[in-house]
């Protein structure tokens, strides 16, 4: 949970189970043994070479299962897992005095499941997550297998009764479990058992950031999990010795499609691994698929072009719209009827109101209400004062140097000398809200958060721009915020650095609830282009070929010498206008951006941005387009919708059909 104090980002624990949870009902007849550590031994059974992994360490994962009630008549099962000391009390150390050492088991065992991704910027916070992720796929693999033998006496129907989704690498070790279990506890051989693997798994990939394409240190890979290094090397052996014979002396090839990274120290490339092991790679948008094809798995789609697909990702309307934004839903059943609740395309029938007056009023009513809860609830649960008359101009979302939060903060300070320094300049009032949570360990982004502080204590401070410009962080962003943030917003900031973002929902549930797009050519907003044309959203930017052109000649400090708004914004944090009290304190944002050459590149699309807001302000100014381009993003959000999505992945990856139910 994040609490921000004097304007940094400190994290509490989250205690969702402090008083209990009334839905979750443990199963611990159905509870799994996990290991760790120990060594692999080799027996010769029969005539046949047996491995068998000799572990050090054993914990207990006991299941919670929690239902997910639809919308209708399906209830599904989420199946929670917990982390549990095998041995959680020793008597004997209790009895000795040494009462620490007692439940020491204990503590390390519940360790696993206190934190979800706990912070990997030391070596044991590394070997905590890698520990977490093998017991939360062993756990789920184990009982997925239990239940399949339950119903088949024959592994060869795995792959027709079982399909797993790697929603991105963090569950990748689900290959080497699943051959470790077929070969080494059910005999299967190695053939076999990599043909059942492969067709049983799919992989969804859901960031091209270097940084997120997880790795993990050779060594401590051995350590923790000797036997699934083995079956990982092996995989990689007979993967290598296709490749050699398809491409004859490229060992550069092989070097980038190799499981191992030999660069200096070596790890496991847990990314190339999903695609090695698995029957399906998938983008999360057309954009991203695209860059997966063409860059990041280049070489993989090569050699298997068949096994790549798009899924553009979606929202559920149950909850974006229907249960968030209950006005604007009604209104909307009372004019179309309540099919489009299952059926989202038919939001498009709204399109005949597109020049009805009354009901485009109607719209801007229930907006201007949204608006005024969100203030309500602000000002009594935060201490927030927001100006529901003024433009919500939005951007909630992970804190990332990619997502350029940054950049909306310089816009803001450029809006701010503007209004100070010319008189003649009125634009429509602006409120400015923030929402996002930056990871424990991401420096950058938590001062990022500290100069957005910075600069709300200046703006809203001065009375020469009250009523004029304001900026809010709303702290603690997560879904029940989001229901309450999307319903009111009227500009939704979706301004990445094109080629960064996979894909966004963000962008989507805005577009649901009528708030306009400004955003680069990147991720979905492309497909939410494609949809509602440049006439109802507002883009900008370098599109992803323009980056790749212009990064090897990008400068940055000349694109700061050359824009004297710009400038002037960025010598304002040399002149410590919004750290008074600490001076330099952001002199690292201006190091990233000057010295190390804006990695991001805001300041080449800075320009772009701010004439695109001055697009917004003269849109709005004419309410009845306004609204009416409002009007057009709800009716073609259709696509976005879950429904379609999950229909997408049912057809052409799991191959399976609906069942009613």
């Amino acid at each position: 949970r994040q609490k921000i104090v004097n304007g940094s980002q400190v994290e509490e624990p989250d205690l969702w189970l402090k008083d209990g949870y009334p839905w979750e009902m443990a199963r611990p007849e159905y509870a799994q043994h996990v290991h760790f550590g120990g060594h692999v031994e080799c027996r010769t059974d029969g005539g046949r070479q047996q491995w068998y992994w000799v572990p050090a360490e054993t914990v207990q994962g006991v299941p919670y299962d929690l239902p997910i009630v639809g919308y209708d008549k399906a209830v599904n099962s989420l199946r929670l897992w917990s982390a549990k000391a095998v041995d959680d009390f020793d008597l004997a150390d209790f009895d000795k005095g040494s009462y620490v050492d007692a439940v020491e088991q204990k503590v390390l065992a519940e360790n696993l499941t206190k934190v979800l991704y706990p912070n990997d910027n030391t070596m044991q916070g590394k070997e905590l997550r890698l520990r977490q992720q093998y017991f939360f796929v062993a756990c789920s693999l184990r009982d997925i297998l239990r239940r399949f033998r339950q119903s088949n006496d024959n592994w060869d129907a795995l792959p027709d009764k079982v399909f797993i989704q790697l929603n991105d690498t963090h569950p990748t070790l689900v290959v080497p479990e699943l051959m470790r279990i077929l070969i080494d506890l059910e005999g299967l051989d190695w053939d076999k058992a990599w043909d059942l693997t492969r067709r049983s798994t799919g992989y969804t990939n859901h960031t091209i950031l270097q940084e997120a394409l997880e790795k993990w240190p050779v060594p401590m890979m051995e350590r923790l999990l000797p036997r699934h290094l083995q079956i990982i090397y092996e995989i990689n052996g007979r993967f290598l010795q296709e490749i050699s014979s398809l491409y004859p002396g490229d060992i550069a090839k092989l070097q980038r499609m190799s499981l191992i990274d030999e660069n200096g120290e070596r790890y496991v490339r847990m990314a190339n691994l999903c695609v090695v092991g698995t029957s399906s790679v998938n983008g999360v948008a057309e954009l991203h698929t695209e860059i997966l094809k063409s860059t990041l798995f280049k070489d993989f789609y090569e050699l298997w072009p068949e096994k790549f697909h798009n899924v553009t990702n979606g929202i559920t309307p149950r909850r974006w719209l229907l249960k968030a934004n209950p006005s604007l839903s009604q209104l909307i059943s009372e004019s179309i009827g309540d099919s489009w609740i299952t059926r989202l395309d038919d939001l498009k029938k709204l399109e005949k109101f597109s020049n009805d007056s009354n009901f485009l009023s109607a719209m801007a009513k229930i907006k201007r209400s949204n608006k005024g809860q969100l203030a309500s609830w602000t000002k009594k649960n935060l201490g927030i004062e927001l100006n529901p008359d003024a433009i919500f101009d939005v951007q909630v979302k992970r804190l990332h140097e990619y997502k350029r939060q940054l950049m909306l903060a310089l816009y803001i300070v450029m809006f701010y000398n503007r209004l100070l320094g010319d008189k003649s300049y009125d634009p429509v009032p602006r409120q400015f809200i923030f929402a996002a949570k930056a990871a424990p360990g991401y420096y950058m982004a938590k001062l990022i958060i500290r100069f957005i502080h910075g600069i709300a204590n200046v703006v809203n401070s001065n009375p020469k721009t009250r009523g004029k410009l304001s900026v809010a962080f709303l702290p603690d962003y997560r879904v029940s915020l989001a229901e309450k943030i999307m319903p009111a917003s009227e500009v939704s900031e979706q301004i990445s650095l094109a080629g960064m973002e996979a894909s966004g929902t963000g962008n989507m549930k805005f577009m649901m609830n009528g708030a306009l797009t400004l955003g680069t050519y990147d991720g979905a907003n492309v497909e939410i282009h494609r949809e509602v044309g440049d006439e109802n959203m507002f883009l900008f930017g370098l599109k992803t070929e323009d980056v790749a052109k212009l990064r090897p000649r990008y400068v940055s400090r000349d694109w700061y010498a050359k824009d004297p708004e710009i400038k002037a914004a960025l010598d304002m944090i040399k002149s410590n206008v919004f750290s008074l009290l600490e001076p330099g304190l952001f002199e690292p944002i201006l190091r990233s951006l000057l010295d190390y050459n804006d990695y991001y590149m805001l300041l080449a699309d800075l320009r772009s941005y701010s004439d695109a807001q001055d697009r917004v302000d003269a849109a709005y100014r004419d309410a009845k387009k306004w609204n009416r381009m409002s009007l057009v993003n709800v009716a073609r959000s259709g696509f976005f919708s879950s429904d379609r999505s999950v229909m997408e992945y049912a057809r052409d990856i799991w191959h399976v059909s609906p069942v009613k139910l």
